[in-house]
């Protein structure tokens, strides 16, 4: 009776989580908009970068798989934000491909091809994995790198940063929604009593936390240099 109570109890709140996780992930999706309004009203994307697009799709793609009843029976939420995510992420890399100069043009595209490529590639491998546990155990290891090479990305835009002297390249409401979203599934992971999910995710809040201190380090380093610039 007591471990029926508790099960119900751990159900109630890993649905909780998930529909959370789903709120925010939908904040995330939509953060770049601002961006990608500037991008299409200057035809051009400036210093941007398409990679963290190429992250997230390559990210939503496998975590979409993972969350449908072939790999986990258990994690539908997983399947239908990410699904969502994907068709975002497609239409902001349709988007950066178009406005961005020639040389990104084909190499973004190259990169978009290989995302493809690759899922087809882990699509077709683990439907011929016949032992279900094990099957669910290599794509549950694949969702959880790239969902942490996803959420490390942003750190690449340190060196940017650095050298524009300006954080307008660093998204700060990006990394906000990233943390929240991270935060929630986490949760999720924990009540549903899946490691690949909580393991990726705690990275998931560790990075963003790293993200979100380096922004408010640089932003307060680089006023201090502009003001100190002006004094001279």
């Amino acid at each position: 009776m007591v471990s029926l109570a508790l099960s119900q109890i751990s159900t109630i709140y890993k649905d909780a989580a998930g529909i959370a996780g789903n709120i925010f992930a939908f904040g995330l999706f939509v953060s770049p908009m601002p961006t990608f309004r500037r991008i299409i009203r200057n035809k051009s994307t400036e210093q941007f970068s398409g990679l963290p697009y190429i992250y997230a799709l390559l990210n939503c793609m496998l975590s979409a798989w993972y969350g449908t009843p072939l790999i986990s029976s258990d994690n539908v939420l997983v399947m239908t934000v990410n699904l969502i995510g994907a068709v975002f992420q497609l239409t902001y890399i349709t988007l950066f491909i178009t406005f961005t100069e020639k040389a990104k043009k084909l190499s973004m595209f190259g990169l978009l091809l290989a995302v493809f490529g690759l899922f087809a590639i882990v699509v077709a491998g683990s439907l011929h994995i016949s032992d279900l546990s094990a099957r669910r155990i290599c794509i549950g290891f694949l969702s959880g790198a790239a969902l942490i090479s996803m959420f490390a990305s942003p750190l690449l835009i340190i060196k940017l940063v650095i050298r524009t002297r300006s954080v307008e390249f660093m998204p700060f409401y990006l990394s906000l929604s990233t943390f929240l979203m991270s935060t929630a599934f986490f949760l999720y992971g924990i009540f549903n009593f899946d490691p690949f999910i909580y393991v990726s995710f705690l990275l998931s809040v560790y990075f963003c936390s790293l993200v979100s201190c380096t922004y408010d380090t640089c932003k307060s380093w680089l006023v201090y240099l502009n003001f100190r610039s002006q004094m001279e």
